[in-house]
């Protein structure tokens, strides 16, 4: 497709283009786009019809979009500006620079103007900036009749019609109404004889994490927004929630890597950023890591003694690490899934005792077999084999149940003050669990063998 639609655009034949673009709709041709350059991206947009345009325009991504408007004339950008959605322009004005976003609004004819300086004033990862003031609300003394009329007249620019808004006379949200409600009741029937008054809201000022949550629990394509006072602002709808959610994910993921979150994606972050982003995390990884080296030499002695405790060194700390990266993973994710709650530390570290324990026994037998089942082909562990196999063996049930304890109550406690709990990325929680494993494993061996090698 995309050979064709470059060789139509060198050969000038426009009517032929338009003709190769009319079976395609506004996610395939915005993929497409994604891969013109900034000319063609422009002969493309002038052959296709207006609404199609426009719709394609909000599917591109940032950079497409912005290489679009560098290359489209004065009157083609305030076209494409005024008929996109005011969720969707906004989410595009805030991501150019302010001078430029300061020109584009100029641009806009007042009224589209107000309603995007609106939207822009609210905080950055706001309710605020998602919503659109494009829904239908209508009065509790309507009747059915007037309801449906009422849609029919002014429906077409709402963003969704599945769920329609009551309001009062001072325009504050009372409650909101399934379309399916209007169109199964007689016509004659009141508009507060549907309603039940129970209905779900958002705040202009939320978080947006919050509405990604509401939505998720609730099973909702839309959910109003309203003002501290109740007054009916917008709506937000789930497309943008989803844009919301997978953004989250994504930074998510990247703290669990061990770097900070990139505000772009990976083939359009400048080198310069890319190494700023991950170079931070990795000397605060790299420092703490030295700590296992002054473990190791604070327990030198007894190395010297029992070099064969060395051999299992990275067994050791890699199993806690391993472990505590598996607890912080999960708990991350049920607290960002609202699945568990601060106040439930309690019930989640019993469990994550037990799971330690166990998942301890698991692998303290594996490594204790291991020494077994080698002392018979080999000399290497010495006649203390079994002491040697034990110290293994314990060692792993405790750092292996200290690693899921502190991969588990991290995230815990760093929500409770007040941090992002996905800090706690599996790279942090390996580190410390690292350099405790380490006196776990020495106190261990010191115990058990000494008086034999130590």
């Amino acid at each position: 497709m995309i050979d064709r639609i470059t060789a139509l655009i060198a050969s000038k034949d426009l009517v032929a283009l338009k003709h190769a673009l009319s079976d395609s709709n506004a996610l395939e041709l915005a993929q497409l786009v994604n891969e013109l350059d900034e000319v063609e991206t422009a002969i493309v947009f002038r052959v296709l019809p207006h609404d199609v345009a426009t719709e394609t325009f909000e599917y591109l991504e940032s950079n497409a979009q912005r290489r679009l408007l560098n290359a489209l004339r004065r009157d083609e950008v305030i076209d494409l500006l005024d008929d996109m959605s005011p969720d969707d322009r906004t989410a595009f004005l805030e991501e150019l620079p302010p001078q430029v976003t300061k020109e584009l609004l100029a641009l806009l004819p007042e009224s589209e103007r107000k309603i995007a300086e609106t939207l822009l004033n609210y905080p950055k990862y706001s309710v605020g900036r998602l919503m659109t003031p494009d829904y239908v609300a209508v009065k509790p003394g309507w009747t059915v009749l007037e309801v449906l009329d009422y849609i029919r007249e002014n429906g077409k620019d709402s963003e969704t019609l599945n769920v329609i808004y009551v309001t009062d006379k001072r325009e504050r949200l009372i409650d909101d109404i399934k379309i399916r409600e209007f169109l199964l009741a007689p016509l004659e029937k009141k508009v507060s004889d549907l309603m039940d008054s129970k209905y779900l809201y958002l705040l202009a000022e939320e978080n947006q994490e919050a509405a990604v949550t509401k939505f998720r629990s609730n099973d909702r394509v839309a959910l109003p927004v309203t003002n501290a006072q109740g007054y009916l602002l917008g709506i937000v709808t789930l497309d943008d929630i989803l844009v919301v959610a997978e953004e989250e994910t994504t930074e998510d993921i990247q703290k669990f890597g061990g770097l900070e979150s990139l505000d772009l994606p990976y083939d359009q972050t400048p080198l310069r950023i890319m190494i700023t982003k991950r170079a931070g995390w990795l000397v605060i990884l790299f420092l703490s890591e030295m700590l296992t080296a002054t473990a190791m030499s604070y327990y030198e002695a007894e190395i010297a003694k029992a070099v064969v405790l060395a051999l299992f060194v990275p067994l050791i700390i890699s199993s806690g690490g391993n472990s505590g990266s598996q607890a912080a993973t999960l708990i991350i994710r049920a607290l960002a899934l609202g699945e568990v709650a601060l106040t439930d530390w309690w019930r989640i570290m019993r469990k994550e005792i037990l799971s330690g324990i166990v998942l301890g026994l698991i692998l303290g037998t594996i490594g204790f077999l291991r020494i077994f089942i080698w002392s018979y082909f080999s000399d290497l562990y010495g006649p203390h084999w079994l002491l040697i196999g034990l110290t293994v063996g314990f060692s792993l049930v405790g750092v292996v149940l200290w690693g899921t304890l502190s991969g588990s109550m991290m995230p815990m406690l760093l929500k409770r003050l007040g941090f992002d709990p996905a800090t706690s990325s599996a790279p942090f929680v390996a580190t410390l669990v690292d350099v405790t494993g380490l006196v776990i494993y020495f106190s261990v061996a010191e115990l058990i063998l000494r008086g034999n090698l130590l």
